[in-house]
């Protein structure tokens, strides 16, 4: 199947693809899990941006991966974190139809710190620009008790949760609404899915805002909500593993999950979500059917791994390259890495070096932010771009790069259906 469909509702994983040859190890890996759909063409702007790709490019890998190995079952393409309509627009002419809104930018991160003084005047100023125009907000969820499910105290608002949820999501929803029929105009007619995300945020999405945000994405009429991504408790860093409580990221998650099913239903959808190993057991425990998982960067360090070990020379290059931007690339990454870890990194000088670089935190994680300087402005001492010369080394040895990442996404995948 040449062309990608919207999923709906269907367990899903989104493998992004930022050098456009992944695709046929992410199909290997998929094809023993038939329960989950895949989403193969994937990138955000961000990533389109800092690649220097085009989405028509994005969504001509992947198809040509996939009629190559003959798939036949359905296939989701999703353009990622889209900001503004001129987002939709790009990502619907190649042919997407799975849209990530990113309201990030509406989100009032203050919300939680405010004073009563602050929130009310916020609050005041919001039902003067028609957020909650023609509909009497205060009254629906201050008089009205929430039976998320019978496992749980029913949700009941008090005015102070009820003025910080909107102060730091109502405007973010009225965007959501906005993108939303810009999707739908884009679409012309063909079947989407829409995400809505804010999990790049600075605090987590707590279950009563949780509420809140998509009872007024209901509301709003958002068309087509198949799936939801709030910050999780705990931090889901850049190409490394779950850190926090795990025990009290279940517990929530099954929170987060019952609203899902109340105000939905739609999927539990997991950013950040590569090498997050220590949790997957409990997201696919909990999540079941209605879950999404979102991947990128991850694959682009197995392609790093492939030159690791045939092209010494060439890694040693990138990795160094790295070291220099990490400082200035790390700015829009949520990462623990520090300067003084990354610097303490030992010179690349052989394959007895490449835990360093891509087992351990501080390796993935310099690799992993300054993609997009390696991508468009690295060279190697003799010239030659470092994509080009990666690109050339992946194709030399395809067959590498394909088991790498199969063995990779099966770990994945195994382990979100242990639970």
């Amino acid at each position: 199947m040449t062309t990608p469909q919207a999923l709906g509702l269907r367990k899903s994983f989104g493998f992004g693809d930022r050098l456009g040859l992944a695709t046929p190890g992410h199909l290997a890996a998929l094809r023993r899990f038939p329960d989950f759909a895949g989403i193969f063409a994937q990138q955000s702007i961000r990533e389109l941006t800092r690649t220097q790709r085009t989405p028509e490019e994005v969504m001509s890998a992947a198809q040509k991966a996939l009629t190559a190995a003959g798939h036949a079952a359905p296939w989701g393409a999703d353009g990622d974190h889209l900001k503004t309509p001129e987002d939709v627009q790009r990502v619907a002419a190649a042919g997407f139809c799975f849209f990530t809104i990113d309201p990030s930018a509406y989100v009032n991160n203050a919300a939680d710190t405010m004073d009563e003084a602050a929130l009310r005047t916020e609050v005041a100023a919001q039902e003067a620009d028609g957020l909650f125009s023609g509909f009497d907000w205060q009254d629906y969820y201050l008089n009205r008790v929430f039976n998320v499910s019978p496992r749980f105290a029913p949700f009941r608002f008090d005015e102070e949760s009820l003025f910080r949820a909107a102060v730091k999501y109502a405007r973010a929803t009225a965007h959501a609404a906005t993108m939303g029929e810009a999707i739908k105009q884009a679409s012309a007619g063909r079947a989407f899915d829409i995400e809505v995300s804010v999990d790049e945020t600075d605090s987590p999405t707590t279950p009563l805002e949780h509420l809140f945000f998509a009872l007024e994405l209901q509301r709003r009429g958002v068309p087509n909500l198949v799936s939801l991504a709030p910050r999780f408790i705990g931090d889901f860093e850049k190409g490394i593993d779950y850190r926090g409580d795990l025990g009290k990221f279940e517990e929530q998650l099954r929170v987060h999950v019952a609203i899902s099913k109340f105000a939905g239903p739609y999927k539990i959808s997991i950013h950040s979500g590569s090498d997050k190993f220590s949790a997957y057991p409990a997201i696919g425990r909990v999540c079941g059917s209605l879950l999404h998982v979102k991947t990128a960067g991850t694959s682009y360090l197995e392609a790093l791994r492939v030159a690791a070990r045939v092209n010494v020379p060439l890694f040693a290059e990138i990795a160094a390259f790295s070291r220099g931007c990490f400082e200035t690339d790390r700015a829009s990454y949520h990462i623990s890495a520090t300067n003084q870890q990354v610097a303490a990194l030992p010179a690349y000088r052989s394959v007895a070096d490449e835990p360093a670089y891509l087992d351990d935190v501080a390796g993935r994680q310099l690799l992993h932010v300054t993609f997009g300087s390696v991508l468009t402005r690295g060279r190697t001492a003799g010239g030659r771009s470092f994509k080009e010369a990666l690109l050339e080394t992946l194709e030399q040895h395809s067959g590498l790069h394909a088991e790498l990442l199969e063995t990779h996404f099966v770990k994945h995948l195994a382990l979100l259906t242990a639970g």
